[in-house]
């Protein structure tokens, strides 16, 4: 077995990120990971190294493609973005309006950023069910339809690891006509060149990244209701298929499929209000609309204090993606996440494919953002 070492381009004023992420990999906390990060919309840090693969043959390289799990719901949240900035969509609306079924069980006054901020009360699927149901796209909307909320809508914010996904691209569908996976590819990623995927072609499967699950669970704190279904029942995400089929599906929620320069790049969209480019993805002022937190508090299924945006973690009080109080992005499960500084104009991104049992503040990812920032 050869090292492939640390590769890719990295600003010499980064230097402080290549010793970070040299560190990652030389404390052995890393089987392959890539960290990109972003000034003004041009790539100044790409670097990657370590193992595509458990058996050690498969560099992680430019091409390799890495699960980002709920990272995904920053993709999510800017698709929503989209169609509030066309004008079809209001965060204000009604879910309902959009959505009749969904009104179902005092569900009626919910709205789209309540949904967007885990406000909505349907954090997971009480059933029993199968874990192979997630695949079944229809029967999990008319199951979180006719669902009554685990607490008052808009009363507190509890963290909707799978579901959001099936909410957020159900309204997102009904009103676009098209899923969320087609969206991206159609209208961003495609004409962006972005490798950016909710839902993989079986002929991109061949680059997708292995995954090392951590050896320990996430801390959640005491055993709630919400906390049980949202994380603890055996149905509480998706199973029982095969890993093409997991692939294949689109779940906007958790099984994105990125590279970490692709999610540096459509973030710094949003820390350069809309625009990436020659290219304006959303109008002057709508990222600040997205991100505007709808509330704060301590969450029902996270063991953390957080402020939710539409569909974005805000970085103040949790201070996991820099120092800036205005930054926004979202985590994934086992380290990934993806973050836009619209007061510095810098977006970055973390994928690697060994997981820690962190659920939002990465070590890993911490120190490499943080690096980054002392550059600046």
């Amino acid at each position: 077995m050869s090292d492939p070492g640390i590769r890719g381009c990295c600003a010499p004023r980064f230097d402080a990120v290549r010793r970070a992420f040299e560190a990652n990999f030389g404390e052995g906390r890393e089987l392959g990971a890539r960290f990109a990060f972003a000034v003004e919309g041009e790539v100044v840090v790409d670097l990657m190294g370590g193992w595509a693969d458990r058996d050690f043959q498969i560099p992680f390289g430019e091409a390799t493609l890495t699960p980002v799990f709920s990272t995904t719901k920053a993709i999510a949240a800017f698709l929503i973005a989209r169609l509030v900035d066309d004008g079809r969509l209001s965060y204000g609306q009604r879910v309902a309006e959009i959505w009749p079924e969904f009104a179902a069980a005092g569900k009626d006054r919910v709205t789209v950023e309540q949904v967007m901020s885990h406000q909505a009360g349907l954090c997971g699927l009480a059933g029993p069910m199968s874990a192979a149901d997630w695949f079944d796209w229809d029967l999990i909307c008319a199951r979180l339809a006719e669902m009554a909320p685990l607490w008052p809508p808009g009363s507190a914010s509890g963290y909707h690891p799978v579901t959001f996904g099936y909410l957020a691209g159900e309204i997102f569908r009904r009103v676009a006509g098209r899923t969320m996976g087609v969206a991206l590819r159609e209208d961003i990623a495609g004409p962006l060149g972005l490798d950016l995927w909710i839902g993989l072609p079986d002929s991109e499967h061949r680059r997708v990244a292995d995954v090392r699950r951590p050896s320990a669970l996430p801390k959640l704190g005491s055993l709630t209701e919400p906390r049980r279904l949202a994380f603890l029942t055996k149905w509480a995400s998706p199973g029982g298929r095969s890993a093409e089929a997991w692939r294949r599906v689109e779940i906007p929620s958790v099984n994105g499929h990125a590279t970490a320069p692709a999610l540096a790049l459509l973030m710094a969209a949003l820390a350069s209000d809309g625009a990436l480019g020659a290219s304006r993805l959303l109008s002057p002022g709508m990222s600040a609309e997205a991100a505007r937190q709808r509330i704060a508090g301590d969450d029902l299924v996270l063991p953390y204090a957080m402020a939710w945006g539409a569909g974005f973690i805000r970085n103040d009080g949790l201070w996991i993606y820099g120092p800036g109080r205005e930054t926004f992005g979202h985590s994934g499960w086992g380290g990934s996440c993806a973050f836009a500084d619209p007061e510095r104009g810098v977006s970055g991104a973390y994928v690697m494919n060994r997981q820690s049992a962190e659920l939002i503040a990465d070590a890993r990812a911490k120190r490499l953002i943080e690096a980054a920032y002392s550059a600046l």
